[in-house]
């Protein structure tokens, strides 16, 4: 698919036939499953001081927590409880844990079940990312939120595309499936820089992509500018999908953030996973990338529930299988 393909689809030049391609070819690849991931978001301290985020460092008003190495284990214990094939344990760019406590998690993780672990701890030194793929992690995620040069360092002042990328590869260097993903309607996006953004981030043939809308936070520099259009977004997934038809693709909670039922909605345009929080309903709220994210306070199991149903509504079915990159498997 070309820049130029992509730009009208974009526009919106062929909606019923872009989202059934998607769906068709989804379902190709992965049948009726939606794979779930349980995500544990073990801390909202971050050192970055990105535009867009509500945990950047600069906010004042965000109520900040750390759990424990302890509390982790049990929100990971209550994962498998639960049956998750996945657990992806996110937290800010945040380095009061050291490279030792995240190898411990993971070790507990790996040595109680056959879950899948996914780490998306931001900007770590290579060592980290070795030392944590020996010890048993299996996939990271590292968004890139847009690869136009300019538009990266408004929204991530400080921060260099080109390193963001390096770090990427020297994941996939070390074995893990990547991960990585865009940011629709960022503010200053046009249509032409979100077309190059989907191109780019398909070329880098990666094992799990997403792209999920912008959601304006009041308490950043980016708090007044509009939401991203969910339209755009699902043509977005939809067109990921096209081009990247063995990847995992997550329909994203910034969509149920902007519109209860959206995400839902992306599963019928090439998403095919969906990761409801397992973070412990005390601290959820707080891990406020922006508004409307956890808002649902239910225990994990009444949230897992509401996901699993909101899943087979949509006519797939919630599965716990590992989920691992069918993209390795096609190329292995």
């Amino acid at each position: 698919m070309r820049l130029a393909e992509i730009t009208s689809l974009l526009a919106g030049a062929d909606d019923p036939g872009l989202f059934t391609a998607a769906e068709a070819l989804t379902r190709e690849n992965f049948g009726d499953e939606v794979y779930l991931r349980g995500i544990i978001e073990f801390s909202n301290y971050c050192e970055k001081n990105c535009q867009y985020c509500g945990l950047r460092l600069a906010n004042t008003k965000v109520h900040r927590y750390r759990l424990s190495v302890e509390d982790i284990l049990h929100c990971l214990a209550l994962a498998r409880e639960l049956s998750f094939g996945t657990a992806v344990l996110q937290s800010g760019d945040d380095f009061t844990y050291s490279r030792a406590d995240i190898i411990r998690i993971i070790t507990d993780a790996k040595a109680a079940s056959s879950m899948a672990v996914t780490l998306s701890l931001g900007d770590r030194p290579a060592e980290d990312f070795l030392a944590w793929r020996e010890a048993g992690a299996d996939r990271y995620l590292i968004k890139i939120e847009t690869f136009d040069e300019a538009l990266y360092a408004a929204s991530r002042p400080g921060l260099r595309l080109a390193d963001r990328l390096d770090r990427l590869e020297g994941l996939r260097r070390a074995g893990y499936e990547v991960g990585s993903g865009i940011i629709t309607d960022l503010p200053g996006m046009t249509t032409d820089i979100l077309a190059n953004d989907l191109l780019r981030l398909s070329e880098l043939d990666l094992d799990m992509i997403a792209a999920g809308p912008f959601v304006p936070n009041p308490d950043t520099p980016y708090g007044d500018r509009p939401s991203g259009s969910i339209l755009t977004a699902l043509r977005s997934v939809a067109i990921l999908r096209l081009l990247n038809p063995l990847a995992n693709i997550p329909a994203t909670s910034a969509l149920s953030a902007l519109r209860d039922g959206a995400r839902e909605q992306a599963l019928k345009c090439g998403a095919n996973v969906v990761m409801p929080s397992l973070t412990p309903e005390e601290v959820s709220a707080d891990y406020a990338i922006y508004p409307g994210k956890n808002t649902f306070r239910a225990d994990a199991k009444s949230r897992l529930d509401a996901v699993k149903q909101a899943i087979r509504r949509v006519g797939r079915i919630p599965s716990e299988a590992i989920g691992g990159s069918k993209r390795r498997q096609h190329h292995g």
